[in-house]
C-alpha cells in the first residue's frame, strides 16, 4: 500500500467515477438494470407520470450512484491490490473516459450558460430598441 503514488490514487478515483456512471447512468448499461426495475405511477404536483423504480435490494444498488460509488471502489481498489498491473490498465481507460466526462460536463454546462445569456441580452436589446426611428430627412 506504501507504493500507491498520488497519479495511482488519481487514476483509481477517476476510474471509480466513471465505471459508477457507467453502471448507474449510461444507455449502453441499461439491459443490465432493466429486470431489477419496475415501471410506477408517480403523481406530482403538475399530475402523474411513470418512472422506472427499483424492485428490489440490488435495483436500488444499480439505481443508486451512491451505493454503486462504494462498489465501484471495492472492485478497483481491491483488484489494483490484488493485481496491480491488470487493473492499473483497466482503471487507467476509465480514467481517461471519467475525466473527459468531467471536462465535457463543464463544457457543456458553460455553452449552454453562454447561449442563455446571450438570448437574455439578445431579448434586452431588441425591447431597448423599440420601433425603427424614420431619418429626418426623410
Amino acid at each position: 500500500m506504501e507504493n500507491l503514488s498520488w497519479l495511482e490514487l488519481i487514476i483509481l478515483i477517476l476510474a471509480s467515477y466513471r465505471l459508477t456512471h457507467l453502471i448507474v447512468f449510461d444507455k449502453i448499461t441499461e439491459f443490465i438494470r432493466k429486470p431489477f426495475m419496475k415501471k410506477k405511477e408517480i403523481k406530482t404536483s403538475h399530475g402523474s407520470e411513470v418512472k422506472d423504480v427499483p424492485k428490489n435490494m440490488f435495483g436500488y444498488l444499480l439505481n443508486c450512484y451512491w451505493c454503486a460509488g462504494i462498489w465501484s471502489a471495492i472492485f478497483l481498489g481491491g483488484g489494483y491490490l490484488l493485481f496491480p498491473k491488470v487493473f492499473l490498465v483497466l482503471g487507467l481507460i476509465l480514467a481517461i473516459a471519467g475525466g473527459q466526462s468531467v471536462i465535457e460536463t463543464f463544457v457543456g454546462v458553460n455553452i449552454k450558460k453562454v447561449a442563455y445569456y446571450s438570448a437574455i441580452e439578445h431579448e434586452t436589446n431588441t425591447q431597448d430598441a423599440g420601433p425603427p426611428k424614420e431619418h429626418p430627412k426623410g
